[in-house]
């Protein structure tokens, strides 16, 4: 078995909603490269992201954040759901 951990995105940071409301969300971090690291240096090979503004809003929101992710660690495997329709 292999564990993916996740990042959800919402304003540029790191949040949970609360039982999927997108006005009720816990913040974590406002620093979503360091957020990855961490994993990374937890060992991860692989992340999974999900862009929370793009799925209510129906299009990618967070993609600037999440290429610099990509671009801070291109060793890592990145999954992006949120606001992907085609």
């Amino acid at each position: 078995m292999q564990i993916i951990p996740a990042i959800d995105l919402k304003d540029g940071q790191c949040v949970r909603l609360k039982q999927g409301r997108m006005d009720d969300d816990t913040v974590f971090s406002d620093d979503v490269v360091a957020t990855a690291g961490r994993w990374v240096d937890a060992g991860t090979n692989r992340l999974h992201i999900v862009d929370l503004d793009g799925a209510f809003a129906g299009e990618p929101r967070n993609g600037e954040i999440i290429r610099k992710v990509c671009q801070t660690y291109p060793h890592l495997q990145i999954q992006v759901g949120g606001g992907i329709r085609d």
